[in-house]
């Protein structure tokens, strides 16, 4: 898609910030991670819009896109931008519309995703309606940039403390001795007041372990303590120890330990059919096996190299792995056409954190999360 906007002309890449001056709209997706401190960084944002400030000509649309605290539009884009001498709604027209993409999902992408849209001014909702109502199919307008901003962090929210609850769901489900799987199918036959979410390693990617991190810090500044947010993030971060719990435990059944283990995980990016490692657990439970002094290996057809204590370890060839030379096969993310029946077949032991080996009922050879 891309390259055909490339070479029809409709696309143009440009690294001189005097070429806005020739766009009546602008979009901010510019990356807002964490700090160490776990704090909003938005050094980004801030000097995009600075550079945007330089340029800004009378009656642009600027929208940001970036997810970010509510309030952000209104308290640090707005103020920079009329450093310029503009003013907003009279001059330029200011809005909020977050990113709402899902990597790898077939069925959804940005024509047929509602967009949200919230404005400092109605007639800034009313423009950056207009904008996007030529590429989406449906507009949803709400009353201000700052809702806007609060229904993606609402959004991802939502997933990160459910994931949460299932994640320790599977942590109790193992304590009882019951397949945690088979129980989540079973709830999901109820026709209502169920919504069906998986365990996993942990969370990765750049929105669902983020973005709720922007909501608590934005209501600490406020007095007040996010503690389903901080539970769910207590829990989902605990999930790489999990593993490793379980693939010791695994190993002690074959009168092995970690220490000195050959090791082969399936999968290092942070969801399936994706090859983005960013905040992959999967790296982290690559880390603590390495402390533990296993000799680990991988495949990944999404992600052929990663860096590792500044060394770059590549991924081995998917049809060509000897995989009867591991101690232990782990399953970390779930990829779509990988050759589990026969890596499952050769293993000697597997450890499966995304349910691949459902059918596999050898108590002795195959170990869930």
């Amino acid at each position: 898609m891309i390259k055909n906007a490339f070479d029809s002309g409709r696309f143009k890449v440009f690294s001189d910030y005097s070429e806005l001056k020739r766009a009546d709209c602008v979009s901010i997706c510019v990356p807002t991670p964490l700090r160490k401190t776990r704090e909003p960084d938005l050094s980004f944002i801030v000097q995009a819009t600075q550079k945007l400030k330089d340029h800004l000509r009378e009656g642009q649309l600027i929208v940001l896109e970036s997810t970010t605290y509510p309030g952000t539009t209104e308290e640090l884009v707005k103020p920079i931008l009329e450093e310029s001498g503009f003013v907003t709604g009279k001059d330029f027209f200011l809005a909020f519309s977050p990113e709402r993409i899902d990597p790898g999902n077939k069925n959804y992408d940005l024509p047929n995703t509602p967009k949200v849209v919230g404005g400092m001014t109605s007639q800034c909702l009313e423009l950056a309606g207009l904008l996007y109502g030529k590429v989406c199919e449906k507009i949803v307008p709400v009353s201000s940039a700052a809702a806007a901003e609060m229904v993606k962090l609402l959004e991802n929210t939502y997933r990160a403390v459910n994931i949460g609850l299932v994640n320790e769901i599977a942590v109790m489900a193992n304590r009882l001795q019951l397949d945690v799987w088979e129980i989540i199918e079973a709830a999901s036959t109820k026709p209502f007041g169920f919504h069906k979410f998986y365990p996993g390693p942990g969370l990765g990617g750049h929105c669902i372990p983020v973005d709720p991190q922007f909501l608590s810090w934005k209501l600490k500044t406020l007095n007040y303590h996010t503690r389903f947010i901080q539970l769910a993030e207590e829990v989902n971060s605990s999930m790489p120890f999990i593993v490793m719990e379980r693939i010791t435990e695994a190993l002690n059944s074959h009168f092995k330990s970690v220490n000195g283990s050959k090791i082969l995980i399936l999968g290092l990016s942070y969801k399936k059919d994706v090859g983005d490692l960013r905040e992959s657990p999967a790296l982290e439970v690559w880390k603590l096996l390495a402390e533990k002094g296993a000799f680990l290996s991988y495949i990944d057809p999404f992600a052929q190299q990663f860096f590792f204590q500044e060394k770059v370890i590549y991924g081995m060839d998917v049809n060509s792995v000897p995989i009867s030379e591991f101690d232990c096969v782990v399953v970390l993310t779930d990829h779509t056409h990988l050759p589990y029946e026969r890596y499952f077949q050769e293993a000697k032991l597997v450890v499966d954190t995304r349910n691949v080996t459902k059918q596999h009922r050898d108590k002795s050879k195959f170990f869930k999360l």
